[in-house]
């Protein structure tokens, strides 16, 4: 068995970020644009919801009302790690840039997002583990991806952000809350956050090593 912990999955991070960097700046060179320049963003934003699942561990014994902010906020972050999947939308023939060349940089980072939004997922999941009910926690991740799914079309095509909550909470409540109460007239809002939340669904539970062997802050990976 090949371990991975979480200092050599950081040190993973920083490398593919590196690499996809040098991809969007080689981009920006050779056709003399900044179209994915919105790459690096997407991925800092991807990255937040990791960065916040990595205190879990240090909270689990303070006080109930630090573990719920921290948990909050790695719930509002987290559809961002997922979000950068869509971006595979951007990919188009129509440019000066060769068409295999976008696919791999907007692929590169979509996976890490999803690479990421996954292992946040799945520590956040041995978090509560040790408060709640097994019965209780059978039922997270599929929440998790529910939820991140819905915040994913919120983000996307009603141009949503994560922090818009605190900016203008009565126009994002507005919004989801036309979504509840009109669903049928709504239905493009719920057929793709089904529809995503089954993608993402079959990607985690597939990934077994993800979802099996992460534990206390150690990924353990098959030879």
């Amino acid at each position: 068995m090949i371990h991975f912990s979480d200092r050599n999955f950081n040190r993973t991070l920083l490398v593919s970020f590196l690499f996809i960097s040098l991809l969007i700046v080689t981009r920006i060179l050779y056709s003399g644009t900044w179209r994915y320049i919105f790459i690096a963003w997407n991925l800092f934003l991807a990255w937040l919801p990791y960065l916040l699942s990595a205190y879990f561990k240090d909270v689990k014994n303070s006080a109930v009302w630090k573990q719920a902010c921290l948990f909050f906020c790695w719930v509002l972050f987290l559809p961002n790690a997922l979000y950068i999947v869509t971006d595979l939308i951007h990919l188009r023939a129509f440019t000066n840039v060769p068409l295999w060349y976008d696919a791999s940089l907007l692929f590169a980072a979509a996976f890490k997002g999803i690479m990421m939004a996954f292992i946040s997922i799945r520590k956040a999941e041995l978090f509560l583990r040790e408060k709640f009910d097994h019965k209780i926690i059978k039922f997270f991740v599929p929440l998790m991806l529910f939820m991140s799914s819905f915040g994913v079309y919120l983000g996307r095509f009603e141009r949503w952000n994560s922090w818009d909550i605190f900016i203008n909470p009565i126009g994002l409540g507005s919004s989801i809350f036309s979504s509840f109460i009109s669903p049928v007239q709504n239905y493009k809002v719920w057929a793709t956050t089904i529809i995503l939340t089954g993608v993402f669904s079959m990607l985690y539970f597939f990934i077994c090593p993800l979802r099996d062997q992460v534990s206390h802050g150690q990924n353990k990976l098959p030879a």
